[in-house]
C-alpha cells in the first residue's frame, strides 16, 4: 500500500512538473529574449508559482496557523485553476501555430514579389533611351566635342532609392512572432475564463427549482418546499460573508424545510466557527436539517455536527424523523467509515411505514442502490459540484451516477445539486453554484 501511494505522489510530481515546464517552454522560454529581464522574471513564476500551489493544498492538514492558510489559499488555489486553461489554451494553441505560420509565410511571400516588381520597374526607368541607329552622344564633357562654352557639371537626376528589405535584425521572427500571438491569447482566455468564474462563486449561488412528483406523497402536502444546499466548503477563502449570502438566498424563498447535505466546511470548529454563525439565521416552518459529507471527516466531524445543533440546525446521523406527509431520513458520509461512523441505511430506514413516502439526505450520489433497495422515494445529494471546472463534469461522471440534476433509478429518483462554493480554486466554468428549491408534487393533487 505505502509503494503504491508513494509511486501516486511521483506520478503526480512528475505530471506537476512536465505541465509547468511545457508552459515555461511556450509562454516564456518562446516568446523572450535569452538574458531578458522577462525571460527572468517567467522562470521564476514558472518555480514559485506551484510551490504556492503545493502550499495552498496542504497547509489546511499541516497544521499551519489560519491566517498562514488564507495567504496561501488566494493564490495557489487560483494559480490551479489559471494553469487548467493556460494548458487547454495552449493545446487549441499547437493547432493553431501551424496555420499562422503558413498564411504569414504567404503573405511574406506575396510582399516580397511585388517589392521585386517595383524594383525591376524603378531599374528600367532609370535605364537611358538611344534615339536610334548611329545616334550621336550629345556634345559635352568627355567627348571630345566642344560647342564654345567651359564644361561645366551636368545635373544629375537623382532617383529615390529603393525601400530596403527587413531583415531578420529588423523585425521579430515568424516564429517568434507567433509564438507570442498565440501566447498572449491563450493568456487571455485563461484569465478571462478563471476571472468570470471566480465572480460567479464570490457573487453567491443562484436559485434553482425542481419540482419532483412523488407516487406516495399525500394530497395535503402538495407543493411542498425543500431547499436544498451543499458543498458550502467555507474556508481559508470563503467565509462568513459567504455564508450570509447563502442564508439570505434560502429565506428568501420562504421553504418549508432546509436541508444542507454535506461540505460545509475545509477547517475546524476553531477556525471556522464564526463564519458558520449565521446559519443560525436559517428560517424554515419544519426546520433545518444537517448531514455530514466527507469533508467533515477531513476537519473534525464530532465537533462540527455539535457546532451545527448549537447554531439550531438538526444533524441527522443515520436517522429518521416524520414530516407531515413523508419520513426524513439522513445518513452519515461514506468518509465515516474510516471513523467507523458511516452510513447505516438499515438504522435510519429499516423500521418504517413503506406506504408513507420518503426523503433520503445522503451527501454522496454513490449511495443510491442502497436507497434504491431501501425503498427511498427520493434522494437529495451534493458532493460533485457538477464538475465545477469544465471538464471536470466528464472526470465526475466517472466517478458518480449523477453529476447533476434529477434522474431515476427504479422507483427512486435522485437529485444532485451542483453545490453553493468551492473546493479548492474559489471558480466555477460550466458548473454554476446553486441552491435548489424541490418541490414536492403529489400525483393525487
Amino acid at each position: 500500500m505505502v509503494v503504491v501511494i508513494v509511486l501516486a505522489v511521483l506520478a503526480a510530481v512528475s505530471l506537476v512538473a512536465a505541465a509547468h515546464w511545457y508552459l515555461w517552454h511556450r509562454l516564456v522560454r518562446d516568446t523572450t529574449s535569452p538574458g531578458g529581464l522577462a525571460r527572468r522574471l517567467g522562470t521564476v513564476a514558472a518555480v514559485v508559482l506551484p510551490l504556492l500551489s503545493v502550499g495552498a493544498a496542504v497547509s489546511g492538514r499541516s497544521g499551519m496557523p489560519f491566517w498562514a492558510q488564507q495567504v496561501l489559499a488566494w493564490p495557489g488555489f487560483l494559480w490551479l485553476a489559471v494553469l487548467l486553461y493556460l494548458l487547454l489554451a495552449l493545446l487549441v494553441g499547437e493547432v493553431v501555430r501551424p496555420l499562422l505560420r503558413r498564411l504569414l509565410e504567404r503573405r511574406d511571400a506575396a510582399a516580397g514579389a511585388e517589392v521585386r516588381v517595383e524594383v525591376a520597374a524603378e531599374a528600367v526607368a532609370r535605364t537611358p533611351v538611344s534615339t536610334g541607329p548611329g545616334a550621336s552622344p550629345a556634345p559635352g564633357p568627355g567627348t571630345g566635342i566642344s560647342d564654345g562654352r567651359p564644361d561645366l557639371p551636368e545635373p544629375s537626376a537623382t532617383a529615390p532609392a529603393p525601400t530596403p528589405t527587413p531583415t531578420p535584425a529588423s523585425v521579430p521572427s515568424r516564429r517568434l512572432f507567433v509564438s507570442r500571438v498565440v501566447g498572449a491569447a491563450a493568456a487571455t482566455a485563461a484569465l478571462a475564463t478563471v476571472g468570470y468564474g471566480t465572480y460567479g462563486v464570490l457573487r453567491g449561488p443562484r436559485v434553482k427549482r425542481v419540482t419532483v412528483p412523488l407516487a406516495k406523497l399525500p394530497r395535503a402536502v402538495h407543493g411542498f418546499r425543500i431547499a436544498v444546499v451543499s458543498d458550502i466548503h467555507l474556508g481559508p477563502i470563503l467565509g462568513r460573508a459567504h455564508t450570509q449570502r447563502i442564508v439570505d438566498t434560502i429565506n428568501s424563498t420562504q421553504p418549508d424545510l432546509i436541508a444542507v447535505v454535506g461540505d460545509l466546511v475545509d477547517g475546524t470548529v476553531e477556525n471556522l466557527g464564526p463564519a458558520a454563525e449565521p446559519l443560525a439565521g436559517l428560517r424554515a416552518r419544519h426546520g433545518s436539517f444537517f448531514v455530514t459529507g466527507n469533508h467533515e471527516y477531513f476537519s473534525g466531524a464530532d465537533a462540527w455536527v455539535d457546532h451545527v445543533r448549537e447554531l439550531g440546525l438538526r444533524p441527522l446521523e443515520n436517522e429518521r424523523v416524520e414530516i407531515p406527509g413523508f419520513d426524513l431520513a439522513g445518513v452519515n458520509d461514506v468518509a465515516g467509515e474510516s471513523e467507523g461512523a458511516g452510513p447505516d441505511f438499515a438504522k435510519a430506514l429499516d423500521d418504517r411505514d413503506r406506504s408513507r413516502a420518503s426523503v433520503l439526505l445522503a451527501h454522496q450520489p454513490v449511495v443510491i442502490d442502497d436507497a434504491v433497495r431501501y425503498g427511498v422515494d427520493l434522494q437529495l445529494s451534493g458532493h460533485t459540484h457538477g464538475g465545477q471546472l469544465w471538464p471536470g463534469n466528464f472526470l465526475a461522471g466517472l466517478a458518480n451516477p449523477t453529476v447533476a440534476g434529477l434522474e431515476r433509478y427504479g422507483d427512486t429518483q435522485l437529485y444532485v445539486s451542483r453545490g453553493a462554493g468551492a473546493w479548492g480554486p474559489p471558480v466555477r466554468v460550466g458548473a454554476p453554484s446553486d441552491i435548489t428549491l424541490v418541490e414536492l408534487a403529489s400525483r393525487q393533487a
